[in-house]
């Protein structure tokens, strides 16, 4: 693998980097502070900010080339870098139509959407006129393992019947969030991976009930939310479903490779922006008569989180690259190993630089604090550790079991 960034990946960091300098930066106080005292609603520059970017021809980045017409033509690669930037900011992703959960359900549509499907709404997703959300995870089961997830879907005549519960589901208390993709079984009785399937279920229809947002660490993270939702005796028509039933796990397979690299990209964005905080802060504050950056233990964690991040950078650019080159299928060992380092790595990194910054560090006078709680969801969000462990080191055993 090259390391060394195309150039026209170079010119877009450029792009991004100066555009965050100029708009997001100076906004990051205000929109905390809308959000602190406006629960779900959106920042009213937001859209300003948008056409923006939009104008700047900075726009859903993030669909691979291989999108044809709906791709502005970039690798998993390349765009990399360009999430690892958004990522020092965490809300700016959807200044750029690039934040999840919108990301990979747009992928999902471009890739496995009818026509008719994408006209409706992958269009205007894509054009940043709605949101999204993704609903799979159920509080009944076990939903790190997919196929525990009991949200019935029964075929009744020209429609698909829908019961169930949700919950964690991103992005749903979000004002604009008017679709949903919705994962249940439409078979019980097939094969373990052949019984689940994905419907598009908008989010004024009947039945649809928002039980409540779930706080995180305390906070209800507005105004994306994180709900959780009934789904009782919901209908919509059977062309609803995506790509056909039983294709459910197959889908969302293929929508999780690339979505894990944006998230870890994101994720050292991040801890990157967290080491640089820490470093001015050390260099700005005295105790016991030196500069703290003058303490060997300080010097220590700097080396180590710089390290850290590296690693972590390195390791996901090596996925992004072989699912360029081999497909989700090709990298899926990469892609777990970096869904296991990157979220601990940020913990880690924030963490360092929470204690460098003292009680600073945990109050909203810093980003650290909700880096530090992006890190943490993410190490359960998209599959737990444990999963991506277990996985791994089965296909590690299996392989060195060939030699």
């Amino acid at each position: 693998m090259d390391f060394e960034y195309t150039q026209r990946s170079k010119n877009l960091q450029t792009q991004v980097a100066d555009f965050m300098d100029k708009h997001i930066y100076p906004q990051e106080k205000a929109y905390q502070e809308f959000n602190e005292q406006h629960l779900w609603q959106n920042f009213p520059e937001l859209e300003s900010l948008k056409e923006k970017a939009q104008a700047a021809g900075l726009w859903n980045l993030f669909l691979p080339k291989n999108y044809g017409h709906l791709s502005p033509g970039l690798t998993n690669l390349e765009y990399a870098s360009l999430a690892e930037l958004m990522g020092r900011v965490p809300w700016s992703s959807e200044v750029f139509n690039c934040s999840a959960p919108d990301t990979g359900n747009m992928e999902v549509l471009a890739k496995y959407g009818s026509p008719e499907q994408q006209e409706r709404w992958l269009t205007p997703l894509m054009q940043g006129k709605i949101r999204s959300a993704f609903l799979m995870t159920e509080p009944a089961v076990a939903s790190s393992d997919a196929t525990n997830i009991e949200t019935s879907i029964v075929e009744e005549g020209d429609e698909y019947v829908i019961n169930g519960r949700k919950w964690w589901s991103s992005g749903a208390m979000n004002p604009h969030c008017k679709i949903y993709i919705v994962m249940g079984k439409t078979d019980p009785n097939a094969d373990r991976y052949t019984q689940q399937s994905m419907v598009l279920v908008p989010a004024d229809t009947p039945g649809v009930k928002v039980i409540r947002p779930l706080k995180v660490f305390g906070n209800v993270d507005s105004p994306e939310g994180h709900a959780e939702i009934e789904l009782k005796d919901v209908r919509v028509p059977k062309e609803n479903i995506i790509l056909g039933p039983g294709r459910g796990f197959e889908i969302a397979q293929g929508r999780l490779g690339p979505g894990r690299i944006h998230h870890c990209m994101r994720l050292i964005g991040a801890a990157q922006r967290a080491l640089e905080l820490m470093c001015k802060r050390v260099n700005q504050r005295v105790a016991f008569g030196k500069k703290i950056s003058d303490f060997s233990s300080i010097r220590q964690d700097i080396a180590q989180s710089r390290c850290d991040i590296e690693q972590a950078r390195l390791l996901t650019l090596a996925a992004a690259d072989k699912i360029d080159r081999f497909g989700v299928k090709g990298a899926k060992d990469l892609i777990a190993m970096i869904k296991i380092v990157c979220p601990q790595m940020t913990c880690n990194v924030v963490d360092r630089a929470i204690q460098a910054h003292g009680g600073m560090g945990v109050c909203q006078d810093t980003p650290l604090a909700q880096m530090w709680v992006y890190g943490r969801i993410i190490r359960l969000a998209d599959g737990p550790d444990e999963v991506h462990m277990y996985q791994l080191g089965r296909n590690t055993v299996k392989q060195y079991n060939t030699l």
